[in-house]
C-alpha cells in the first residue's frame, strides 16, 4: 500500500494548550484495540459500518500532523485478531509469512512505534514474529521473554523492551532540538494462561510493574528525555500487586514514566467511566497526575495528548503543561465512508469467503436474550463441541457436559454487537458470528461442587435485585459476556435475590452467596462429589476468567483443532434445527420486574419467546430495555 485515501476530514482542532516560545509542542496520537477493523465494514453483519475502521482515522491523523509537525503516532496493541479479514489472512498464511494487511496499513500511516496486545499471541509465536517483521516501525515489549534472567532487565525478551525515537523537534520560536523519546511496551501477564497452548515452555511473563521498575531506569540511562508507556493494560485497581491484568494506575506511579497510552479494556479515557477511581482524574485525563489516554476500540477514536515541553534549570526536558482528549470519527467521514483502493482486494476476498454457504438452519440464531436464558446461538456451539468430543473419546462412564458463552452480546461495543444468524443458508459469516476467537477445544474432569461454583462465577453477570421492586436493572455492565458460561446438560435456576459469590475478577466476594438453585443432571439433584467431563475452550481451560475447576491439572483432552473449525465441520452440509429448550431460568420473585438491556432489533424476536418479556422503551447509547417479570 503506497498511501492512504486523501479524503479531507473536518473537526480536528488543537485542544487549548498554551505553548511559550522556548517550548516544544509535542502531539501524541494513539490507536488501540483495532482488532483488524481496518475498514468501515462489519464482516459479522456483512454491512458497511462507518463507526469502525482504522482507515476512518487516516485523514484525521494526516491533519493532526499538518497542524503540529512535532507529532508521534503510536499503537497500543490488539491489531492482528478480531475480524474475518484477519482470519482469512491467518488461514492463508498460518506462519505469518506474507505481509499482514494490518501491518500494511500501519506502515502506510507511518506509525512511530507499537506495543503488542494479548490477542497478538492468539496464533502463536512464529506467526506473531513473522508478521511484525514486516513492520517499518519498532515493536516493543518489556514483560514477556523467551528466557527469564535473574532480574527482569536480564531477560531474553521476545521483542526489544523499549526503543529510543531520536527526533528533531522545533520549538515555538523556530529553534530545532534533538530529543530522545523512550517508548516501552507492556502486555497483561495473563497471556501465559489465555494462550497456554501456544506459549507454554516457550514464553515467560513478568508482572507489568515488576518489569517497568527494572527497565525504565535503563531507558533513562540510555538518554531518554521523555518516556511513554504503551500499556496494553486497563485502568483498574490502584493497588500494586504481582501479575495484575489492568495495571495502568500503579504503572503510572513508577518514577520515570511520563505518559501512558492505555488499552485492553475497550473503554474511553478521559471519560466518566472512571469517575471516582483512586489515582484517576477522569476529566483532565491523568493517572497519578501523569497524562494518559485510552482510545476506545475498533478505530472508534483517536487518542490525543498535547504536551508543552520545557527545559528545566539543569537543561532537562520536562512536561510544563498537558492535555489529554479523544477525537471520534468526524461526522463527514461517517457520512462518506469508503473502502480505500489499496484494500479492495483484501476486502473482496473476505466478502467472498464469508458469503460461502455451508449448511442451512431452520430458525434464527441470536444472542439478544442470552442473559435471560434463551440463546440458540450459544447452544449450537455447545452442541458442536459435545458431538466432536463424543466422537473423539467414544463411550464414557463419566457424564459429558458442554460449557459455552456468548461473545457478541452487547456491552461496550454497542447495540450492533449481537450475534444474529438468519434462518436459511448458514454461511461462513454466520459461523464466524457464532464463534469469534481462535480458541481450541479442551475437556476437563470436574466435580459437582466445581460445576456449581463454575455457574456461580458466571452468575456474576447479574446485579442483585430487591424482591417486590419494579424495573431494576439486570446486568453488570463491567462483566464481560465471554465469561457468562452456560453448562448444557445441566438444569438450574439463578436466584437474583442473592449477592454474587464471586467478584468481577473471580475472587471470592460473598462466601455464603448462593445464586445457583435446583441444580440438576438428568432430573436428579447434582451431588458435590459426582464427577463429570466438561467440554470447554482453551481460554477457559487454561484459567481464563478464573473459574473453579479450570486449569491444566483437570485436563483430560486437548486438541489442536480450533472450535471454529469444529463448528464448521459439524454444520457442513446439514439442515440444522437447534432445540428451543432452556436449561436455566431465573428463580421466581413475585412482584419483581427487571430490565434487560438489548438491541432495538431484539423486538423482532419477542413473538413466541418462552419468556415473559415485553418491550420497555429506549435505554442509553442506542440500546433498548425489555421488561422481564420474575
Amino acid at each position: 500500500m503506497a498511501s492512504m485515501p486523501k479524503t479531507e476530514q473536518s473537526g480536528f482542532r488543537p485542544a487549548p494548550i498554551e505553548i511559550c516560545d522556548e517550548e516544544i509542542h509535542l502531539r501524541l496520537l494513539q490507536t488501540t484495540d483495532i482488532h483488524v477493523n481496518l475498514l468501515p465494514y462489519n464482516y459479522f453483519t456483512d454491512r458497511p459500518d462507518p463507526q469502525v475502521g482504522l482507515s476512518q482515522l487516516a485523514g484525521m491523523i494526516r491533519q493532526a500532523r499538518a497542524e503540529v509537525p512535532n507529532t508521534l503516532l503510536l499503537e497500543t496493541g490488539d491489531f492482528l485478531q478480531g475480524t474475518p479479514l484477519g482470519d482469512v489472512y491467518a488461514e492463508r498464511n498460518p506462519e505469518g509469512e506474507a505481509l499482514h494487511p494490518a501491518i500494511t496499513m500501519m506502515n502506510a500511516l507511518s506509525y512511530d512505534a507499537c506495543g503488542p496486545g494479548n490477542h497478538e499471541f492468539n496464533y502463536g509465536l512464529e506467526f506473531l514474529t513473522n508478521v511484525v517483521s514486516g513492520a517499518q516501525f519498532p515493536v516493543v515489549l518489556a514483560n514477556a521473554a523467551r528466557k527469564l534472567g535473574p532480574t527482569p532487565d536480564q531477560d531474553d525478551t521476545l521483542f526489544p523492551p523499549f526503543t529510543l525515537l531520536e527526533r528533531t523537534f522545533t520549538d515555538q520560536a523556530g529553534q530545532s532540538h534533538s530529543l530522545k523519546i523512550g517508548v516501552i511496551g507492556f502486555v497483561p501477564p495473563q497471556i501465559s494462561i489465555w494462550d497456554r497452548r501456544h506459549l507454554e515452555n516457550k514464553l515467560y511473563v513478568r508482572g507489568i510493574t515488576q518489569a517497568a521498575r527494572a527497565w525504565v531506569p535503563k531507558l533513562k540511562q540510555a538518554g531518554a528525555d521523555l518516556i511513554i508507556a504503551l500499556s496494553h493494560s486497563g485502568i483498574g485497581n490502584a493497588e500494586d500487586f504481582d501479575l495484575q491484568e489492568n495495571a495502568s494506575i500503579p504503572l503510572a506511579a513508577i518514577d520515570g514514566i511520563d505518559v501512558l497510552l492505555c488499552g485492553h479494556q475497550h473503554r474511553r479515557f478521559p471519560g466518566p467511566t472512571f469517575e471516582g477511581v483512586e489515582g484517576v482524574d477522569h476529566i483532565r485525563g491523568t493517572l497519578h497526575g501523569k497524562p494518559a489516554v485510552m482510545a476506545g476500540f475498533f478505530g472508534s477514536d483517536l487518542g490525543v495528548i498535547e504536551l508543552a515541553l520545557k527545559r528545566d534549570d539543569a537543561g532537562k526536558w520536562q512536561i510544563a503543561r498537558h492535555k489529554s482528549y479523544l477525537k471520534p470519527i468526524p461526522e463527514d467521514v461517517l457520512e462518506n465512508a469508503q473502502i480505500p483502493v489499496e484494500m479492495e482486494a483484501e476486502h473482496t476476498e473476505t466478502l467472498c469467503h464469508i458469503r460461502t454457504a455451508v449448511a442451512t438452519v431452520a430458525q434464527p440464531l441470536h444472542t439478544y436474550f442470552a442473559f435471560a436464558g434463551f440463546d440458540l446461538a450459544t447452544r449450537a456451539v455447545a452442541m458442536a463441541q459435545l458431538d466432536f468430543v463424543r466422537q473423539k473419546l467414544g463411550e464414557q462412564d463419566i457424564p459429558l457436559l458442554s460449557a459455552a458463552s456468548p461473545f457478541r452480546a452487547g456491552g461496550h461495543a454497542g447495540p450492533d454487537n449481537y450475534t444474529e444468524v438468519p434462518a436459511g443458508a448458514l454461511t461462513l459469516r454466520g459461523l464466524a458470528d457464532l464463534y469469534q476467537f481462535p480458541n481450541t477445544l479442551n475437556v476437563l474432569r470436574v466435580s459437582g461442587a466445581q460445576l456449581r461454583d463454575w455457574l456461580e462465577r458466571a452468575a456474576g453477570k447479574f446485579r442483585q435485585l430487591l424482591p417486590g421492586r419494579p424495573d431494576q436493572p439486570l446486568l453488570d455492565p463491567d462483566f464481560p459476556s465471554y465469561n457468562f458460561d452456560s453448562i448444557f446438560g445441566l438444569d438450574y435456576q439463578i436466584d437474583l435475590s442473592q449477592p454474587a459469590k464471586f467478584a468481577l475478577d473471580g475472587s471470592l466476594a460473598h462466601p455464603s452467596g448462593t445464586r445457583i438453585r435446583d441444580l440438576e443432571y438428568q432430573g436428579n439433584p447434582l451431588k458435590d462429589d459426582q464427577e463429570f467431563l466438561l467440554v470447554t475452550n482453551s481460554y477457559r481451560a487454561g484459567g481464563g476468567g478464573n473459574f473453579a475447576g479450570a486449569g491444566p491439572k483437570q485436563q483430560v483432552l486437548a486438541v489442536t483443532e480450533e472450535i471454529r473449525t469444529i463448528l464448521s465441520d459439524w454444520a457442513r452440509g446439514k439442515q440444522l434445527e437447534i432445540p428451543r429448550q432452556m436449561n436455566w431460568r431465573f428463580r421466581p420473585m413475585p412482584g419483581t420486574t427487571t430490565l434487560l438491556e438489548s438491541a432495538p432489533k431484539a423486538r423482532d424476536y419477542l413473538s413466541g419467546l418462552p419468556l415473559n418479556l415485553t418491550e420497555a422503551g429506549p435505554a442509553e447509547n442506542g440500546f433498548s430495555y425489555y421488561r422481564l417479570a420474575l
